[in-house]
């Protein structure tokens, strides 16, 4: 039996990983290595500072800076790195500190009866042993449709996350829906790879834009003003990114209402001039309804300004509109595990909201002993830094040591014992690919 198995390979679960195998624990990672930053198309970028990308080791040797350095690039604050060299670096960042690492995925975490710790099955179907998991899935499973788009084939409908190169619609009518930095950069990568139309259609009445970075070294009274963090300048931002422990022990329902408002959509400076290719902007619209037309097309019935209706006909929709952390979406959980955990509100409660949402511990544990949470699903409890990269470094060893804690209370019953740091001698790496 594992002392920790975790579930997902990105940002979160690798840098978990690291923390938990400095600390001599036994411990098994499921997952493809940064399968989803992989997939993205190549013409996206990172939209945070590097400084502000950093996967989570203890000692902080592995950051993007260090990787960059083996390339012979230098990670520079207003400069965006692309996608594609961020995955890498997790890729890089995996075979320095991550031991135990299996590609398969994981089809069920189930909790064993009598209180003995958990059943991980991989998609082979074997099925490993665990005292305690950490779920790090990542964003896909918390994809957000409209309604009236939901049920409709991929054919006609996709998520931006679904995606990796855009050139399959050149020469396509495609209409993206959101006004946040995943709909603004597909739809500019889109009309680049020459789509014969792009149209952006969103409930927001106006585009926001994030303004150029100010210098990391600007001054005490600027820097006093508004100081940088890794979610952005600005004293509230600083809030977000440095007290997640404070944000935890707000009142529920005002914890709702900044997850929803807080961070809301934009798009990156560098990313204002290539979107001036887009053309059709329709702003404060939305789709109330959709059908597919004798011709093979995509008819959408659009809501607009004081309820205006309009008719839109397209071969594609792209939904870029976000991800719910809502426990119903988490299908790796076994049914009767995933509707035993107590959430921070009942159901949901729109595109982003919070509601139900797992209500998380002080050191990222779920209601249920030995289940822990890392990424979006914690966001509700944790503020908006868990929306983003930036998010692991805080919560990699904290809840790695909820962990350990977790595993000394087992084998306080004979359950378990904690394992016991590795030297560098011992410890295991991954095979460099």
């Amino acid at each position: 039996m594992y002392d920790l198995v975790i579930v997902g390979a990105g940002p979160y679960g690798l840098s978990v990983a690291a923390h938990a195998a400095a600390h001599g624990l036994d411990l098994r990672i499921f997952g493809r290595t940064m399968e989803s930053w992989h997939a993205m198309p190549s013409g996206m970028y990172l939209k945070s500072e590097p400084w502000a990308s950093h996967l989570s080791d203890p000692e902080g040797v592995y950051g993007l800076d260090a990787y960059a350095a083996t390339r012979g690039v230098r990670a520079e604050h207003g400069v965006p790195l692309p996608v594609g060299f961020f995955a890498a670096y997790g890729d890089w960042f995996a075979r320095q500190a991550v031991p135990a690492l299996d590609e398969r995925l994981v089809t069920t975490v189930a909790a064993e009866t009598g209180g003995g710790g958990y059943a991980v099955t991989a998609e082979d179907g074997e099925t490993v042993r665990a005292r305690t998991v950490a779920l790090a899935v990542g964003v896909l499973p918390f994809m957000e449709i409209p309604g009236p788009l939901r049920g409709l084939p991929r054919r006609y409908v996709t998520h931006s996350s679904h995606h990796g190169e855009l050139d399959g619609f050149a020469g396509k009518d495609v209409t993206v829906i959101g006004a946040g930095q995943a709909a603004l950069e597909t739809a500019a990568i889109l009309a680049e790879q020459g789509a014969a139309h792009v149209r952006v259609l969103a409930r927001s009445d106006r585009l926001n834009w994030n303004t150029v970075p100010p210098a990391l070294d600007r001054g005490p009274w600027r820097s006093l003003r508004a100081p940088h963090t890794g979610l952005g300048c600005g004293w509230q931002n600083k809030l977000y990114a440095d007290t997640p422990g404070i944000f935890r022990r707000l009142p529920a329902a005002t914890r709702e209402r900044i997850f929803d408002s807080a961070l809301g959509p934009a798009g990156a400076w560098w990313l204002r001039e290539r979107f001036a290719e887009v053309k059709d902007v329709r702003l404060g619209r939305w789709v109330s309804c959709a059908t597919v037309t004798a011709d093979d097309r995509l008819r959408l019935d659009v809501t607009g300004p004081d309820g205006a209706a309009e008719v839109v006909e397209t071969d594609h929709v792209i939904a870029a509109t976000g991800f719910v952390p809502s426990l119903d979406r988490a299908d790796v959980l076994a049914p009767e595990l995933r509707d035993g955990l107590r959430r921070v509100g009942a159901g949901g409660s729109g595109a982003g909201g919070a509601g139900g949402a797992p209500e998380v511990g002080a050191l990222f544990e779920s209601s249920r002993p030995g289940l822990f949470l890392a990424g979006l699903l914690t966001a509700p409890s944790y503020g908006p830094s868990m929306r983003f990269v930036f998010g692991a470094d805080y919560t990699a060893g904290r809840l790695v040591k909820g962990v350990r804690q977790r595993l000394r209370a087992g084998a306080g019953r004979g359950d378990g014992v904690l394992g016991r740091p590795r030297t560098g001698e011992e410890r295991v790496t991954a095979p460099a690919s």
